[in-house]
């Protein structure tokens, strides 16, 4: 009788149970049979081969396609596809019926690199003499490095609790008052930068203006006070395009080289701005101008004497990333 004591003895012993031998319906296997043939193999489950492809190359082209052309396009009364719309809509699109579930179709998204994005917005330089400004810059970037400066005004600067990071205990964030009064005014910092020596210094100015302009334009020749031209590197504001400043130029042998309209990413002192905003002005709450002055210039001595610092290099590689994403980046992520 199978399953009593006598029959488990069998089965330990490696031998065929006697009760396996026992008449059954022609052709019927069991998984004792199979155990006495192969042993624990027969717990392999055999996975058969994946089904069929189902999608040829020109169906996956086709895919992407349709998932990049915004719906209205083809159609469909909505700015942006879901996977569930995407999924109904081809199944429904004439002349070529791809029939697909969601998962199948993210996957293949992902495959080809199609990824669920915000979009970002962009300005078009209407510049006339776009392509030659940005040539002359990049002339002078590569045949004078070491006679190359830059300049910009960086602002405004107030004084109010500004929001940042920093190390707390967990739970116990760093706390800032929420509210304030702005009765100190604005400054702005004008900014200088050595593309050569790789120093940044700078002024703090209740205004922008042609006067403090030319100001840090004579600074940054008394950097180089031996008379050969150099080249400032700034942008088109009205302030530092007066005659005034022209005829200065000219007859202390600077060249000013401006930027396009829209692009000031092509001025490389505006990824050095992005460690000074993180570094100075995030996480702060300074009581009035003149200690925000100090922390300004404490920082750009630090700054100076740590120029190849990881944090620096790492806070100017983020903001030359940021200031660089837009449409039509000229060099392709060349650092400035």
């Amino acid at each position: 009788m199978c399953g009593d004591v006598r029959s488990d003895r069998w089965r330990c012993s490696g031998r065929a149970c006697p009760c396996a031998q026992t008449d059954r319906p022609g052709g019927a296997e069991t998984a004792a049979d199979r155990f006495n043939e192969i042993g624990l193999a027969c717990l392999d489950p055999r996975w058969a081969g994946v089904r069929p492809r189902l999608l040829s190359r020109d169906d996956e082209d086709f895919v992407v396609r349709t998932a990049t052309t915004r719906p209205t396009k083809l159609g469909r009364p909505f700015t942006r596809w879901s996977l569930r719309k995407l999924v109904a809509y081809l199944r429904k699109v004439h002349g070529r019926v791809i029939r697909l579930g969601r998962e199948a179709l993210r996957g293949l998204l992902a495959r080809r690199g199609v990824t669920f994005q915000r979009t970002k917005t962009w300005k078009e330089s209407p510049d006339p003499d776009r392509e030659a400004k940005l040539d002359r810059i990049e002339d002078v970037l590569g045949r004078f490095p070491d006679r190359v400066f830059t300049f910009d005004e960086f602002g405004p600067l107030g004084i109010r609790p500004t929001a940042g990071s920093g190390w707390a205990e967990r739970k116990h964030p760093d706390r800032l008052p929420a509210t304030y009064h702005r009765t100190h005014g604005v400054r702005y910092f004008h900014g200088c930068y050595s593309v050569g020596d790789g120093t940044l210094w700078g002024v703090n100015r209740r205004r922008k203006g042609a006067t403090n302009a030319l100001a840090a334009l004579k600074s940054i020749r008394a950097a180089r006070p031996d008379g050969a031209p150099i080249y400032v590197i700034l942008d088109k504001l009205s302030a530092h395009k007066g005659t005034g400043i022209s005829c200065w130029a000219k007859k202390h042998k600077v060249e000013l080289c401006f930027t396009p309209t829209y692009a000031s990413w092509a001025n490389p002192i505006e990824a050095h701005f992005g460690p000074l905003r993180q570094f100075t002005i995030a996480n702060s709450n300074h009581p009035n101008h003149t200690v925000q002055t100090r922390a300004l210039h404490a920082y750009l001595r630090w700054r100076n004497a740590n120029a190849r610092h990881r944090d620096v290099l790492a806070a100017e590689r983020k903001e030359r990333a940021r200031i660089r994403s837009e449409k039509g980046i000229r060099w392709g992520g060349r650092p400035l």
